[in-house]
């Protein structure tokens, strides 16, 4: 039994022992009173986990963050929106510093337990001033109704906060995962241009807690794309305080399956949003590709065709262009047969044995008119599927990202 996993109103500020705040700061100068400075904290030692970009050039406060989260415990995440404090050199390592060592201090924490994160434009220094005298009205803040703030604060270019939160029951014993998220552009599987902060009240170790997150991790924010770019700063950070007393959940037992089920079905809503909610996006489109003779190749397949320029554009103009994804899949470097190749548009056939079906082409243009649809590619080589999460791209978004 796996337990019963229930969807409740809320983000980070649901599961118990965990209050948050923001402020704004005038971090990037032209917001004049957004607020872009938040902070959550955890009224009991918690343990933490992590995912980071892959990008070779990482943010300052990335950096720090990966340090710290070899301390066995930490107990806040401070947060700043206008600003990536990426390639500051040396100046945003100590910027980064101390933005730590001051929610430290105010809070009468350990530095090592204070991660820090940052997201914006790169390659301007951090306005730390500004940031640094606003620590103390963060700590003054601090609610545990403060969710919707955060999600607020750390926006960029999103065009809302993103919240979701579960309610799990298993056995008798009740927890809960809550979460919050950024993300609209430079979003790309490998994790995204995106921040996530996420929160259970769950008894749960150290490792087993970083074991779950990234397997979470690899079944969401690792399978959306909107533009095929990785950011410097992408980070999802995860605590767990045990305020719902009990034995640990234990690797593998019924728990820990309700445990593991709960934080996919935060981290995948949240996915979902940030590629809804992408940058010039009027389509969400699920690739899904069945069929592969191994996973890295469903994968490779997948990937191909919702980073693929010619396809988006192609769902843009709600143009059922087949023949540009028979192009992706061949380029994808993945073992294929043409002549095996079916493809369908929400369970329309449109490829047939590697050639076009009878589906009439109005019926197929029916399927790309709507908001939302599902690209379908059979390969017939095996079992292994893969899913990416993927959107069209707009005149809106190549205007928008003309200038920053």
């Amino acid at each position: 039994m796996k337990g019963q996993i229930v969807e409740v109103p809320g983000g980070v500020t649901l599961p118990k022992g965990f209050v948050a705040s923001a402020v704004h700061c005038g971090v990037k100068p032209t917001n004049k009173d957004r607020i872009d400075l938040a902070l959550i904290v955890s009224d009991r030692s918690a343990v933490g986990a992590g995912t980071f970009t892959t990008n070779r050039i990482k943010a300052a406060p990335v950096k720090v963050c990966m340090t710290h989260m070899r301390s066995p415990e930490i107990r806040a995440i401070v947060t700043n929106s206008g600003n990536a404090n990426a390639c500051t050199g040396l100046p945003g390592i100590e910027h980064a510093k101390a933005m730590v060592k001051e929610v430290a201090r105010v809070l009468d924490v350990r530095e090592r337990q204070v991660m820090v994160c940052s997201t914006g434009r790169i390659g301007v220094p951090l306005p730390i001033d500004k940031i640094l005298s606003k620590i103390e009205v963060l700590a003054d803040g601090l609610d545990p109704e403060g969710s919707r703030q955060v999600a607020t604060a750390i926006m960029t270019s999103d065009t809302f906060p993103k919240e979701f939160a579960v309610r799990c029951e298993c056995h008798g014993r009740v927890f809960h995962i809550g979460g919050v998220a950024k993300g609209a552009g430079m979003i790309d599987p490998n994790m995204a241009t995106m921040l996530s902060f996420i929160t259970t009240d769950a008894p749960i170790e150290k490792k087993t807690l970083q074991r779950s997150l990234s397997a979470a991790v690899e079944q969401s924010f690792n399978r959306i794309t909107v533009d095929g770019d990785m950011s410097t700063n992408d980070t999802v950070l995860a605590m767990a305080n045990g305020s719902e007393d009990g034995d640990p959940i234990e690797p593998g037992s019924p728990m820990h399956e309700c445990f593991q089920e709960g934080l996919n079905q935060v981290t995948r809503n949240l996915a979902r949003m940030m590629v809804e909610d992408g940058e010039g996006v009027t389509k969400f489109v699920e690739v899904h590709i069945i069929g592969g003779s191994t996973v890295q190749d469903a994968r490779k397949v997948a990937e191909a065709v919702a980073n693929s320029t010619l396809v988006k554009c192609a769902w843009n103009g709600e143009d059922p262009n087949w023949g540009r994804i028979v192009d992706a899949i061949g380029y994808s470097s993945s073992k294929v047969r043409e002549e095996l190749i079916d493809i369908y548009y929400d369970g329309l056939i449109a490829v047939q044995n590697g050639v076009a079906s009878n589906t009439p082409f109005e019926e197929l243009k029916k399927v790309v008119s709507n908001r939302k649809f599902t690209i379908t590619i059979n390969l017939h080589l095996g079992s292994a599927e893969y899913i990416v999460f993927s959107t069209d791209l707009s005149k809106e978004y190549v205007d928008f990202n003309r200038s920053e």
